[in-house]
């Protein structure tokens, strides 16, 4: 119901009203002696007034009075109603007077004092009422005179004495309605017409600066509505006097002071009406402490809500403060036209400048009400000019610097009456110094305000932002708020007559008119669209814009700061629809049209109020299931044009936050840009007939389509990013950017087809590249972009703009302006010219800018060529370079932390696109990088400078964070690059093999169960540049048939464990596998002619030596007769001889025994080629042929590390060390929790089990859990699969018939760990999904999470690589057919028919004691959720602390505190009715906490959706552990395990020793 109308028609149309009475109360308080000369009854007055006076006890003790009877009691009265007519020189008297009544008042008090007469004692009410009637004389103008002219011409002393008196009338009344008890309903209203009266008097007629109504406007209004509030909790007004309130109220809506007392009292009443509406939980409104003490804690709910209701339509319809001839249509001013010379027409009275002043104030006190009804915790600010003026008005300027007595009204009657909601936790009673008041920044409070009143965007552009991306700084909405509806049903009315202000008619022949009362009292209907008149049109105040003399200052232009503070609460209200509700058709045309018409750009191009409060307001319109808001598209569009490209953007109200208004219009357009792709060729219908010429709008024969906003806004963000300086804008724009370029390039894939180019001549798109010229004129580029291969050089102007000139020289001309590939080029280029510009110095926006790069990098667009990817490896290679080179003051953790996301950037571009490293310059910009990070310098410096070699630097990286980070670009470039993923697949990057399975492929393996202890004995433990441990084993495996030395190792080294076998052969394998391998080549057959037998003398020199004479030298050696014959000689020869004949006779014997017994040939003594050796040493060999035993390295010099130390693989604990290596990954491992919650659900076991049944969860909520990545069966998964229990292992499942737990029907319960998980890995990092249900849960880990602490707390330290011959103390049967990994080492290998196991089962395999020195980070354990809600309200209530304690990783028992509620990430998701997703981001604020690209707020398509919440989680988790100062990366966490065993581990040996111990075998 609404009562608007002047006349009185509505709610009190049947009663009658009593302003007769406020007119005859001059009558009645007319004394007997005004028929007397002035002077005569001035001196009865002066002395029946002085005596009565001093029995009052003011000066001396009070006596009883002399009145006696009501005669004497009534004569006296008559005496002081003329005294307080006297004229203000007579002070004395007046003040006497005023006394006298105010101490007989107290005769209604519980305990009257003793200077009240008898009479007035016995019958209080009767004189009561009598007396408040003479109280009038005392405010009211003496005959002949008028308030301005005496205070004009007395002295500042009477009238500060005069208006002291006026004060101590009112305080007396309202400390006596406080106090008594025995007010009768008569006396009630008397003191109520009484206190009308007086209002009237002081307030009806024109403002005139320092007049009595002047000073004491605010006085007379606070005492009548306090008065009035508290007579409606002890004798409720009857409805005559509630009418005459109204229109006695709207006399004075010139009166700022109102407006103000009137915001107050509903106020007031509205924070009780929500308590007993809405229960504690609902938002407190915070109002002053001495605002909430004017309702009384025992009123009833039933009284609040009349009073509530009637003092909200006290003042009619609030919009009639946009019409001057409407206010000034009162009798006082009609009045004051006739008796002034200047005026000619009341609306032209200079008191109603102040008119749009007015008016804000009223709205606002309305969208404050619709704020604190929504729980929107609004912060309104008073303006310091405004508090100041007011003071100044009530205090200097009335009171000159002479003036030594207090100011009145006292200093805290004038204070701001204010509001403001927050937690009811917070306690009520606040000072008021401390409150925010009901205006903003942009409003004056001065009486006369100036031609130009000052005025600005909405209270809400002052809200300030906060520092990490998912949250918002609007404040948060009640979940219990009441529906839009009935808000609307309310203040729909005036808020909507409000923001139609100055707005042409959308229909003919409907502006004039205001819709009369009977069809404003109708609710609306989507059924009474055509007969509610007027429903849809656009009414403005015909005296605005009819009039052409109306005053420059209440021009239509001046009342924007309302219209836009109305359409902002509008905006609020329709933005707070919750999921599910419906919203009258009536209400949404009207919303929709009021839209259009505040949305509409003006010629200036300038951000007006309207336009910013619509823009702030309005942030969620486009995810709420509006029905119908497409229409809205364009037009929030134009106006986006308007306030994002544009980096001095031009605003009428400077005052006005132009970083939260950009963030608000960022808002808008996240939510729109997948609407093109999403609804492609749907037409978007014209709203009405608006009259707007703008092309961009379409027409009927060729209507504007979601596909041609494409362009537009594509064009839109990418403008809005070049020039957008605030960092959390920029990053919400980064997100939106990676999402439009992944959105284009899934569309473009799925549909099979490239986006359509839109001809030259259409104007309803434009080119995505339409602004390269704008980007070359704003944009500016490393000059050494023109070289790929040249070094940085200084960044001067002209370099830069040539580098960007040739570097769109480059750029295909023919490429498609609207598809994917010809964002990405873009997005490219921006991004990587921002990053290394402007964005450098600023932490997460080079984090957001970085991570946006690495999205690029992995999203497939099947037109990308190299060189365009080349050209963002060269930018980041750049950026690396100029980051790291920057002057040492300017070195800190944040610009470390850049370089190591660009390192980890650049490793995503080359596992993506490997042909890049096939470049030569290419791949020497990289590697020079590398050196730059592990180094500090580059051997090839500036072209001037001479080349350092690599041996002669000296190491002196930016930190050891940035090494760290390049020696990981280096790994992958090595070893993962081109090679990524595996034969195998992504879910291993280790070799599965280990010493148990490598033993049992040996030849000497006999069978049988062999442990890992047993298994190292057979092996050579080595350590290899202090960082690679070698496993050699000796012997060949059984497959391996040549008898050729071969050697296998397996290599634990930073990257992860690899297994290799070595042969040493003599010729290649192709050649080699055709050799002879018969046993025995055979006897010769025997030859019959044996030839002619010649008798030869064998000699040992030629005969011509025997005729060479002989000389002296030749018989300096002695013959061997000479030393037979000597004296010892002969005696050993002889001997000689005799053994020899002994041994001779013997043989001849053999020889004939064997003759007579065995034929000929004998196979005995056949000749037979020997065995081929198998005993190769062949780790020596493998040691010396790659350099590890040369002397030079074996004796080097005593202080330096020996490139090779031996390892005692013989000491205790050194295989679980092994092991404890082994379970070091060298990828980074994050689970990611998912969960499905219905509408309404909150406890957690309801939300368990809504994954059991496919019937209870979305459609689309399966397909969007298998775009996460790909399933995968934890007994046979060798990576992470969410839990330590099962991660890293091979194993046969449990025969516990737990397939039947997960039917084909299941809503995503199969992925819950038990038997599998959704698994998703690249080079560098693996992540688990997880769906927790109800029937399993992190208690099936139990067994695990209770082990010892000893145990556990070790395998946690890090990510884990397990090997397949892990697992429980049973021997494992795997099908080859299950399982198709090859075990073999060589070509020709077989699959093993059974797997090994490790009898060293969980407790004993996984113990990994001594490691606890190097902690694992806690952000490796970052716990983040992806929650599918059906009610987006539901996130509210999200019962994340009761779900925290059913998911586990297994790593809390590492010495890791339990993760809290605030520092888990959530990410919840809700389904739009049109198909599109919802994003809302929770998180813990910090400097790098929420990661892109997801956005709070985004709409996204629901075929991106998988790829960017995989990519925004893993982002989440790489910006945690960059934040963390401890955390180790895995490839020095495994460095530093080897380290660690070399210490522990040493094998003392001397160099012999060592070489002789590479001679021994072995043993097993």
């Amino acid at each position: 119901m609404y009562v608007k109308d002047s006349e009185g028609s509505g709610m009190y149309s049947e009663w009658a009203s009593l302003s007769s009475l406020i007119q005859q109360s001059n009558e009645e308080s007319q004394s007997v002696l005004g028929k007397f000369p002035m002077v005569a009854g001035k001196d009865v007055a002066m002395a029946v007034v002085k005596q009565l006076s001093s029995n009052l006890g003011l000066t001396q003790q009070a006596e009883c009075s002399p009145l006696a009877t009501d005669r004497e009691v009534q004569w006296c009265m008559e005496v002081i109603c003329f005294g307080l007519s006297l004229p203000l020189t007579e002070h004395d008297t007046i003040r006497d007077c005023v006394n006298v009544y105010c101490e007989w008042l107290s005769a209604l008090h519980p305990v009257p004092k003793i200077c009240v007469p008898r009479p007035v004692c016995e019958d209080p009410n009767l004189y009561a009422r009598k007396m408040i009637n003479h109280f009038h004389n005392l405010f009211k103008p003496r005959k002949g005179e008028v308030w301005s002219f005496l205070y004009l011409d007395l002295g500042p002393d009477v009238i500060n004495r005069q208006a002291v008196l006026c004060h101590r009338v009112l305080r007396t009344l309202q400390h006596l309605t406080q106090l008594s008890s025995t007010l009768t309903r008569e006396t009630w209203e008397a003191l109520l017409l009484f206190l009308l009266a007086i209002n009237d008097t002081l307030l009806a007629p024109p403002t005139i600066k320092d007049d009595v109504g002047d000073q004491l406007c605010e006085r007379v209004l606070s005492v009548l509505f306090e008065v009035w509030l508290l007579a409606c909790f002890r004798c409720f007004p009857s409805p005559p006097l509630w009418k005459t309130f109204r229109e006695t109220c709207m006399n004075w809506r010139h009166r700022i002071a109102l407006i103000e007392q009137w915001n107050r009292v509903n106020l007031a009443l509205t924070a009780r009406l929500l308590e007993f509406m809405y229960g504690s939980a609902f938002p407190e409104l915070k109002i002053p402490e001495e605002d909430s003490q004017l309702i009384p804690n025992n009123v009833s709910a039933d009284c609040i809500a009349q009073s509530w209701f009637r003092f909200m339509h006290c003042l009619g319809n609030p919009v009639d403060l946009c019409r001057p001839a409407t206010i000034s249509q009162t009798q006082k001013f009609l009045q004051f036209a006739i008796t002034s010379e200047n005026v000619v027409d009341p609306c032209q009275h200079p008191c109603l400048s102040n008119l749009p002043h007015i008016f804000l104030k009223a709205i606002k006190g309305v969208a404050g009400q619709v704020d604190a009804f929504l729980g929107v915790a609004q912060p309104f600010t008073w303006d310091e000019g405004s508090i100041n003026e007011r003071e100044k008005k009530e205090g200097a300027s009335s009171h000159p610097p002479s003036a030594t007595h207090s100011p009145t009204p006292p200093p805290q009657r004038r204070l701001a009456k204010s509001f403001s909601v927050a937690p009811s936790a917070v306690t009520k009673g606040i000072p008021k110094a401390s409150l925010l008041g009901l205006t903003s920044s942009r409003a004056s409070a001065t009486t006369h305000p100036p031609s130009t009143p000052n005025s600005g965007p909405s209270s809400t552009s002052s809200l300030t932002s906060m520092l990490s991306l998912g949250h918002d700084s609007r404040s948060p909405l009640a979940p219990t708020r009441p529906k839009c509806n009935s808000i609307l049903h309310m203040f729909g009315e005036w808020l909507f007559e409000a923001a139609y202000i100055g707005c042409e008619s959308s229909h003919p022949g409907k502006t004039g008119p205001v819709k009369s009362e009977a069809n404003m009292n109708k609710r609306p209907s989507s059924l009474l669209l055509d007969s509610r008149k007027g429903s849809l049109s656009l009414s403005q105040p015909g005296s605005l814009t009819d009039d052409p003399d109306i005053p420059p200052a209440l021009t239509i232009d001046k009342y924007e700061a309302g219209r836009a503070e109305a359409l902002g609460a509008l905006c609020r209200i329709f933005c707070a629809k919750k999921t599910g509700e419906d919203i009258l058709p009536v209400y949404l045309a009207r919303y929709y049209l009021a839209m259009q018409q505040g949305l509409k750009i003006p010629e200036t191009r300038e951000c007006g109020e309207t336009l910013a409060s619509i823009l702030l307001n309005s942030a969620d319109l486009f995810r709420l299931d509006l029905d119908g808001v497409q229409v809205l598209v364009p037009y929030v569009i134009e106006a986006l044009e308007i306030v994002l490209p544009d980096k001095e953007l031009k605003m009428k109200t400077p005052s006005g936050s132009k970083t939260e208004l950009r963030r608000a219009s960022i808002h808008l357009l996240l939510s729109m840009l997948v609407l093109p792709l999403h609804f492609q060729n749907l037409p978007i219908k014209e709203l009405g007939n608006t009259g707007v010429s703008s092309s961009s709008l379409g027409s009927e024969k060729n209507p504007l389509t979601f596909a041609q906003l494409k362009p537009r806004l594509m064009n839109l963000l990418i403008n809005a990013l070049q020039v957008e300086g605030d960092p959390q804008n920029a990053q919400m724009l980064l997100g939106g950017l990676l999402l439009s370029v992944q959105d284009s390039a899934a569309a473009e894939e799925m549909d099979q087809i490239t986006q359509l180019d839109v001809g030259p001549s259409s104007d309803t798109t434009s080119n995505l590249l339409s602004s390269a010229s704008d980007t070359i004129s704003s944009l500016s580029v490393p000059s050494d972009y023109r070289s790929l291969g040249e070094e940085p050089s200084d960044m001067q102007d002209a370099d830069v703009t040539a580098a960007f000139g040739n570097m769109y020289l480059d750029y295909p001309v023919g490429l498609n302006k609207n598809s994917a590939h010809a964002l990405f080029v873009r997005a490219t280029y921006l991004v990587c010219h921002r990053l290394i510009s402007s964005w450098k110095t600023d932490l997460n926006v080079s984090l957001a800018a970085l991570e946006l790069l690495a999205g690029l990098a992995r999203t497939n667009i099947k037109e990308t060529d190299a060189l365009e990817c080349k050209r963002a490896v060269k930018w980041l290679c750049d950026y690396i370079v100029s980051q790291c080179w920057r002057p040492p003051q300017a070195h800190s953790k944040d610009l470390h932390s850049t370089i190591v996301a660009a390192f980890q950037c650049a490793a995503v571009w080359l596992v993506a696109h490997p042909y890049l490293l096939q470049d030569k310059e290419g791949l020497t910009t990289v590697l020079e990088v590398v050196e730059l990070g592990i180094s500090g310098t580059k051997s090839q410096g500036k072209p001037s400078e001479p080349i350092k070699m690599k041996d002669e630097k000296e190491l002196k990286p930016a930190s050891m964070r940035v090494r760290d980070a390049a020696e990981a670009l280096l790994t992958v470039i090595l070893e993962q690059v081109g090679y990524f993923p595996s034969p195998c697949g992504a879910e291993s990057l280790s070799s599965l093999l280990d010493e148990v399975s490598l033993l049992r492929h040996c030849n000497s393996w006999i069978g049988g169960e062999v442990t890992r202890e047993m298994a190292v004995e057979r092996f050579r433990y080595f350590v290899v540049e202090n960082s690679t441990i070698l496993a050699l084993l000796e012997e060949p495996l059984g497959n391996d048939q040549d008898p050729q030395p071969t050697v296998t190792v397996l290599i634990r080294g930073p990257s992860g464990r690899h297994a290799w076998t070595m042969q040493l052969r003599h010729l290649p394998r192709h050649k080699s596998g055709t050799k002879y391998h018969a046993p025995n080549p055979g006897r010769p057959v025997p030859m019959s002619d044996v030839g002619v037998k010649h008798d030869v003398k064998h000699r040992y020199f030629p005969e011509s030596v025997d005729r060479i004479p002989q000389c002296k030298v030749d018989k300096s050696i002695p013959s061997l007769d000479s030393f037979i014959n000597s004296e010892g000689g002969s005696a050993v020869h002889h001997h000689l001889l005799q053994v020899i004949e002994h041994q001779s006779s013997l043989e001849d014997a053999a020889v004939r025994e064997h003759s007579c017994s065995s034929k000929y040939p004998d196979p005995e003594q056949e000749c037979t080629p020997p065995t081929p050796s198998q005993e190769f040493q062949t780790a020596r060999l493998f040691l010396s042929h790659f350099g590890f035993l040369s002397f030079d390295i074996l004796g080097n010099a005593p202080n330096t590390s020996a490139p090779l130390t031996a390892l005692d693989s013989s000491k205790p604990g050194f295989w679980q060390d092994l092991e404890a290596l082994d379970n070091i990954s060298s990828r980074t491992c994050d689970t990611v929790h998912i969960f499905y919650v219905r509408a309404g659900q909150k406890t957690p076991e309801e939300i368990l089990s809504n994954v059991v049944s496919d019937q209870s969860v979305h459609p689309n909520f399966l397909e969007f859990l298998l775009s996460l990545g790909w399933p995968v069966n934890v007994y046979q998964h060798p990576g992470w699969t969410g839990h330590i229990s099962t991660s890293w292992r091979v194993m046969t499942p449990p025969q516990t018939g737990s397939a039947d737990l997960h039917p084909n029907n299941h809503g995503g319960s199969l992925y819950n760990g038990e038997t599998h998980v959704l698994y998703w890995a690249d080079a560098s990092s693996e992540i688990a999904f997880v769906v927790p249900s109800q029937h399993f849960s992190s208690d099936h880990f139990s067994t695990y999470d209770s082990c010892d602490t000893s145990d556990i707390s070790n395998t946690t330290q890090g990510s884990f690589e397990r090997s397949i011959s892990d697992g429980s103390n049973r021997v494992y049967n795997i099908r080859t057919s299950d399982k198709p990994r090859t075990l073999s080492l060589d070509l020709d290998k077989q699959a093993c028919p059974t797997m090994p196991s490790n009898s060293g089962g969980f407790e004993s395999g996984r113990r990994r004691p001594g490691t606890s020195r190097h902690p694992l980070a806690s952000h490796t354990n970052t716990k983040v959720f992806v929650v599918w809600i059906e009610s987006f309200e539901d996130h509210l209530h999200f019962p994340l602390s009761e779900l925290l304690v059913t998911v586990s990783t297994g790593q809390k028992g590492s010495g890791l505190p339990r993760p809290q509620d605030r520092d888990c990430f959530v990410i919840f998701l809700h389904s739009l009715h049109n198909g599109l997703m919802r994003v809302k981001l929770q998180g813990p604020t910090g400097r790098m906490s929420l990661a892109t690209p997801l956005v709070d707020g985004m709409v996204v398509s629901q075929r991106i959706l998988g790829s960017l919440v995989r990519q925004t989680t893993l982002n989440m988790c790489r910006r945690r552990r960059l934040d963390n100062d401890s955390y180790q990366p895995p490839h020095v966490r495994r460095r530093l395990k080897v380290q660690e065993m070399i210490q522990k581990y040493p094998c003392e040996l001397t160099e012999p020793e060592l070489l002789t111990s590479l001679f021994n075998e072995t043993t097993f």
